[in-house]
């Protein structure tokens, strides 16, 4: 019988519908502002006394809030506020209530219901220009950087005269100047050729100072400037990596000036783990235990890091055997005690210093170095008399731990002395996403409402509404009892892009409105090809069933190609766009695709409810009638 769809096939349609309508849901509950308390360590707990004062510190301020929760696992706490212009005056009273040790982060909480998330069904995520996310910007602290390689070189000098047996006294100055004393000009001159040829990057000046000859050794301004600007490149690169451990869609991650760095997470929900894992200066380093009648200025002193070692502390070399720059791959395990370790991969010339120190200093022992980069926070009065926050960076170097070498270490081998299983996942995420080669500094945190402003956004969602209304108005009047069908379709086509979405993940940005838009034409183009051709089959004398079954079966091939080159220009564009074009693309793939199933399906299973196995006389499609 024509124009009478099976019962299957009804049925799937439905399901589509239905399942459409389940995954879609939950962009109709909008989330919660909220603040999230995270400890600097990912081993640390929020107890309730702490937790306490936080709630505390927010009635204090007169701050509504709801919903307060610490989670399963102690290491985080959550809390909604009634009102979304108060969390930044609310972070700052929690953290100041808190003091150091504890991240303070703005958030979103979602408030999707339980039976909703219990199958997977989660709201589209949104771009920094709709509901924002989170935006940091970064400051490379390029001083330490330099700092950083004028120890090498101090390091590397002592080491080069030490193994050449030139005699000498060598200093590293807090003004960044490597200077070293000699008895004789010989010594001296051997030891400028020496350094000279080993570290080129220096300028080395000639200093008399009565019977002792000097040679002070400088950092040229060139050198200077290729180190910070390497410092900020590398960091880039480092940050990127840690952006995609986070799996965070569409994030931006770019250079801002000299030595600042902006970094955007669009529907970002865990806002203090972001901060933490991007801010994190994990680094380590490798030296050797010295012994104990070693010069005081050949060794430094420092405590263990774990909790059952606390007050413990070792005497180390000054020289580093290697950095975690020299890791190139790192994963969280287990030793055969089932204690937490990390197991370390080196490249070939980080493999090549490890071998050369441990071959000849078996049955020594080697210090693992844990390397931290944290804040000191000081209140001070500002210009408009109001009290500002100030972060006093300062390193935290402690022990990790310092095994016995039983023989030589190539470029594999494991870290031990780990608290626990989250401080080994920790530290093996950091390594594997690469060290940063300079210390970072948070200059501006801030939850990101729409970039182009509220009356953007407005008019963005209003050519939305004026475009369905449009294409509406037009249907229902032009094509009659067909318009109808297709304007149901299209609603459909709409809650299934939004549904569609909603699976993938996929962030929703002002580009993507267009794309919305966009889609909103290209779904009734297939109906107008389709409702065109059934006219004119009217028009050749066929009958309406028959009409209607033609101008389906006719009007395929012609709606599939022009689809599907669409479909070719939308890949194309996300394969070589960046940002907002991928999100254009993005939304403008999946609209097709389900203007597609709704403008060929959809309509076809609505108009064969209506017309389909009876006898039917005249059409409700406006224009020539049979």
């Amino acid at each position: 019988m024509l124009n009478k769809y099976p019962l299957w096939k009804y049925l799937l349609v439905l399901f589509v519908l239905l399942l459409g309508l389940f995954y879609a849901a939950p962009n109709l509950y909008a989330p919660d502002p909220a603040l999230q308390i995270t400890g600097e360590s990912s081993a640390q707990q929020i107890d309730q006394k702490t937790w306490q004062r936080a709630l505390d510190a927010l009635d204090e301020a007169g701050i509504e809030h709801f919903g307060e929760l610490i989670g399963p696992d102690g290491r985080n706490a959550l809390v909604r506020l009634r009102n979304a212009d108060q969390q930044l005056v609310a972070k700052s009273s929690v953290s100041r209530a808190l003091g150091d040790g504890y991240i303070v982060a703005l958030n979103l909480a979602p408030t999707t219901p339980a039976w909703l998330s219990s199958y997977g069904a989660q709201p589209m995520k949104l771009g920094l220009d709709l509901s924002g996310g989170v935006h940091f910007k970064l400051e490379v602290d390029v001083d330490a950087a330099i700092e950083r390689r004028m120890e090498y070189y101090f390091n590397a000098t002592k080491r080069a005269l030490r193994e050449e047996r030139i005699r000498g006294f060598v200093t590293l100055g807090k003004d960044g100047r490597i200077e070293a004393r000699f008895k004789t000009e010989a010594a001296r001159e051997e030891a400028r050729e020496l350094i000279a040829e080993q570290s080129p990057e220096l300028i080395l000046d000639r200093v008399d100072d009565g019977d002792s000859w000097n040679l002070v050794a400088t950092m040229s301004d060139q050198t200077r400037k290729e180190i910070a600007d390497y410092s900020v490149t590398q960091n880039l690169t480092t940050l990127r990596n840690r952006v995609n451990e986070l799996g965070v869609s569409e994030p931006l991650v770019q250079r801002q000036g000299q030595n600042r760095i902006v970094v955007e997470l669009p529907g970002i929900q865990d806002t203090a783990e972001a901060k933490r894992i991007l801010g994190k200066v994990a680094n380590l380093e490798f030296r050797l235990v010295a012994n104990i009648d070693a010069a005081p200025s050949e060794k430094q002193r420092f405590e263990y890091r774990s909790a059952d070692r606390a007050g413990a502390s070792e005497w180390l070399e000054r020289d580093v055997i290697i950095t975690g720059e020299r890791v190139s791959t790192a994963q969280a395990s287990f030793d055969q005690n089932g204690q937490p370790n990390v197991q370390i991969s080196l490249d070939s010339e980080g493999g090549t210093l490890m071998s050369r120190a441990t071959r000849h200093n078996i049955k020594r022992r080697m210090g693992v170095l844990f390397i931290e980069r944290k804040y000191r926070t000081r209140y001070e009065v500002g210009e408009d008399g109001r009290e500002v926050a100030v972060k006093i960076p300062y390193d935290e170097k402690k022990l990790l731990t310092a095994p016995v070498i039983q023989s030589a270490l190539g470029a594999q081998f494991q870290i031990t002395g780990l608290d626990n299983p989250l401080e080994s996942s920790e530290l093996a995420l950091m390594l594997r996403a690469g060290a940063l080669a300079a210390p970072i500094s948070f200059v501006e945190e801030r939850t990101v409402g729409p970039s182009l402003g509220a009356e953007n956004i407005r008019m963005g969602l209003q050519s939305v509404y004026y475009g369905l209304a449009l294409v509406v108005l037009f249907m229902v009047l032009y094509y009659r009892v067909f318009g109808v069908a297709a304007v149901v379709a299209l609603g459909f086509n709409m809650m299934l892009l939004v549904a569609v979405m909603s699976m993938l993940g996929a962030t929703l940005t002002l580009p993507g409105i267009a794309g919305i838009v966009l889609t909103v034409g290209m779904a009734v183009d297939a109906n107008v090809l389709i409702f065109a051709r059934i006219r004119e089959e009217l028009a050749n004398g066929l009958s309406p069933q028959m009409a209607i079954h033609s101008g389906y079966e006719r009007a395929f091939t012609t709606i599939m190609d022009s689809n599907l080159t669409t479909l070719i220009v939308a890949v194309i564009l996300y394969a070589v766009g960046t940002g907002p074009i991928k999100g254009f693309a993005v939304t403008l793939s999946v609209g097709i695709l389900t203007s597609m199933f709704t403008a060929i399906m959809g309509t076809r299973a609505l108009i064969n409810l209506v017309y389909g196995g009876r006898r039917v006389r005249k059409l409700s499609i406006g224009g020539r009638q049979s």
